[in-house]
């Protein structure tokens, strides 16, 4: 038997660990968390001192005993679980269930990279349990529970009928919703602005074209109009230095005045030589960001492959390697002897025009809150090229991984060198301007370069064209052609999946390892749903943000959360006390929380008017009638789920076989059905109690459409027709699309 146990959370990592290891040492898999709060309680002393109540995962009791039995028996125990917080926390967890009976002694190693060399120097000089990392993730999760116990009840109560109690209030999501439902009022109350652009096509020579807009008239610039409403005192700042076109009229009298002219010359060139440098090697926001905009990843599958990139994949003759350095972190040190390794290979491969004097380092810290543990996110070993392994990836870690050794490859190559070129072309009192760009040394270029999110205000911005050689100031031109464009100016532009995660980072506000979640729960919960990439919140994420924002305006914002961000990374530095930050955080919580609980209103009861109480059952959280036992009216609570061992009671009795009716869900929604199928075959459709204001037999329904948004129909479909946006009333009046069935 060997009498050294290593343990890690993944089958894959350990595989990968043990081939490097040999027969001395067995290597375990505790497959994620072995221990977590429980699921039907608060589960934290909050009058002791906030003391979490942890208690073994149900379904891990075969993990726990072996590798307590593997513990008994081994000299020396390594416990190797992911380098960050969470890792940490595992860790201890671990160490509390086999030091009570095993002898050996139990080590903490870290691996940044699971290649073999760096797994032999960490084992070779082992550490402990870092207990300030442990003490600020568990002060995360009490923080995070706490919110999502205490403000989760209160959306059941107050917006149960739009959701069916799949509802959940979170620190961190919340505040994402909140930026995505207030990114969509600003759209929503946007007012557009109109405003021409006049370009021309000159002539040189009466054969080469340059293409230049209109740029000044009478010594002042041509911008875009500001928005309508605007202080008369701001409208005189902007009339003295610009101009805008803002009807067809004027653009019209300028269009003719230009179009009579004949005396067009190049009046200046100017040229610029600029230095554009490369992009620092990722670090988990930008590699979610770019895998997004170049592969279409959501986070979440970016972060899975990444992981089966980090903890190794089989290359051939049975030999296996983590390929990327750990990816969750957000620092962008590198290793001082990779940069060498690095710099060796760039001139080998590219030549000494392309290589650096020396390294290009970014670990310069721009931000308190960077965690400064990990490096940046880098290829573990310049022999695995993406294409000389590419037979042994699959098409998403091949992608990912090409994706992950360009921006590190570009990150250490010379910057690039631009020329950019402005002409401007004047007769009389209007001067019009073109630019033109050309690339003198690709440098960095020849490789990579970083996709760009949709700009969000390209209002009428000049664009870089290409312009012809042997321009020279002073020379004539023609008018060839000139041309009168009308635009209009354009909201802000909606978050993607990677816009609202470089936001939330900006911000301080979530870490490496939650912008996945963050971004799958907010869609898991229909608070929004995407369309062309971008997210859009839904009527009940709208409705869930209206009632966090009025009753817990100061707890779930931008800044209360980013401080208690930078809170937890005091506790992880030691700078911080653990009691200290979550009384920081729960006073003025709890102060909000009892003002709310004295004004919220309550779900009544339909049977009988008495007001509706959260409890807890066999099958999870539901809704009782308060006069029990005089009414027994229950609803259910539960969240969506596909498990159809434990179903959702409607409360009411099915009137084929007198059992109980419960919720389902089929191809085509939630429906209601009867607890005894298949004995019994009884279905309804859940209706609003509304009769269907078209042939008033059926009742109205809520649906939703593929893209996400909730609209109205008749139970009777397809022998009536009626569709509405509009939730009808219980008159039964509602307005009725007749386009919805391309929506739809």
């Amino acid at each position: 038997m060997a009498k050294n146990l290593v343990l890690v959370e993944s089958p894959s990592k350990a595989k990968t660990i043990n081939k490097y290891l040999g027969r001395n040492y067995v290597v375990e898999a505790t497959v994620g968390h072995i221990k977590n709060l429980p699921k039907t309680q608060l589960g934290i002393d909050i009058e002791n001192g906030f003391t979490p109540k942890l208690l073994n995962i149900r379904g891990k009791s075969d993990v726990i005993k072996k590798i307590r039995d593997l513990a008994k028996k081994s000299d020396n125990i390594y416990i190797a679980t992911d380098p960050d917080r969470e890792g940490e926390a595992i860790a201890q967890d671990i160490a509390e269930e086999i030091e009570k009976n095993s002898k050996g002694e139990i080590h903490r190693v870290l691996f940044n990279e699971i290649t073999k060399s760096a797994v032999k120097k960490a084992m070779e000089a082992p550490l402990v349990i870092n207990q300030n990392r442990v003490t600020s993730q568990r002060a995360r999760r009490v923080m995070d529970r706490i919110i999502g116990y205490k403000i989760s009840p209160l959306l059941w109560r107050t917006i149960l009928e739009a959701s069916g109690g799949s509802l959940s209030a979170g620190r961190v999501q919340s505040v994402a919703l909140r930026l995505i439902c207030e990114r969509e009022e600003e759209i929503e109350k946007f007012i557009a602005t109109e405003y021409w652009s006049i370009v021309g096509d000159f002539l040189k020579d009466k054969k080469d074209s340059i293409t230049a807009k209109l740029f000044e008239m009478n010594g002042k610039t041509l911008r875009v109009p500001p928005k309508p409403i605007m202080e008369e005192s701001d409208w005189k700042d902007f009339n003295e230095k610009y101009f805008a076109v803002s009807t067809k009229e004027e653009a019209e009298r300028i269009f003719a005045d230009i179009k009579n002219k004949n005396n067009f010359i190049i009046s200046d060139i100017v040229k610029k030589e600029q230095k554009r440098n490369p992009s620092p090697p990722f670090i988990t926001s930008t590699m979610q960001a770019e895998a997004s905009r170049k592969l279409g990843f959501r986070p979440r599958k970016t972060m899975q492959v990444a992981q089966s990139l980090y903890e190794g994949v089989e290359l051939g003759n049975k030999d296996y390697a983590g390929l990327i350095t750990y990816m969750r972190t957000d620092s962008t040190r590198l290793s001082e002897d990779f940069l060498n390794e690095t710099n060796s290979y760039l001139k080998e491969k590219f030549g000494e025009k392309y290589t650096p004097n020396s390294p290009k380092k970014y670990d310069k810290k721009t931000k308190k809150n960077v965690q400064d543990a990990h490096e940046a996110i880098r290829p573990t070993s310049l022999q695995y090229d993406p294409e000389s392994i590419k037979e042994f990836l699959n098409d998403d870690q091949y992608k990912l991984y090409d994706l992950i050794w360009k921006r590190y490859i570009a990150s250490q190559l010379e910057s690039a060198i631009l020329e950019t070129t402005t002409v401007s072309i004047s007769a009389d009192e209007y001067t019009f301007r073109a630019n033109g760009t050309v690339i003198k040394f690709d440098g960095f270029l020849k490789i990579y370069d970083e996709g760009k999110d949709e700009d969000t205000n390209n209002n009428g911005d000049s664009e870089s064209s290409i312009l012809p050689n042997g321009l020279e100031k002073g020379q004539k031109l023609d008018l060839n052609e000139l041309f009168k464009n009308q635009h209009f100016t354009k909201p802000p532009a909606r978050f993607s999946e990677s816009t609202l995660i470089k936001e939330l980072e900006s911000n301080g506000i979530g870490r490496p390892s939650t912008y996945a979640s963050i971004m799958s729960t907010i869609q898991d919960r229909e608070y929004i749903y995407q369309e062309n990439r971008k997210l859009i919140p839904t009527d009940l994420g709208k409705r869930v943000n209206d009632v966090l924002i009025k009753n817990f305006p100061q707890i779930l914002n931008v800044n209360f959360t980013a401080r208690m961000e930078e809170e937890l990374d005091q506790v992880e530095s030691g700078e911080a006390e653990y009691l200290q930050v979550l009384n920081d955080f729960y006073i003025p919580f709890d102060s909000a929380l009892k003002a709310v609980e004295e004004n919220i209103e309550f779900v009544k009861c339909d049977k009988c008017g008495s007001n509706m109480d959260i409890k807890i059952g066999r099958f999870g959280k539901f809704l009782a009638c308060t006069n029990y036992p005089d009414c027994k009216n229950i609803k259910s609570l539960k969240a969506n789920s596909t498990d159809n061992n434990e179903p959702e009671f409607t409360g009411d009795k099915c009137p084929k076989c007198g059992g109980k009716t419960v919720y389902k869900r089929g191809k085509f929604g939630k429906f209601i059905g009867c607890e005894n199928y298949p004995d019994c075959d009884h279905t309804a459709q859940i209706t609003l109690g509304i009769k269907c204001p078209k042939c008033n037999e059926g009742e109205v329904i809520a649906r939703r459409s593929k893209r996400g948004k909730t609209f109205y129909g008749c139970s009777r479909y397809p022998d009536c027709d009626f569709i509405s946006w509009t939730k009808p009333n219980p008159d039964g009046s509602a307005k009725e699309s007749e386009s919805i069935d391309e929506e739809v």
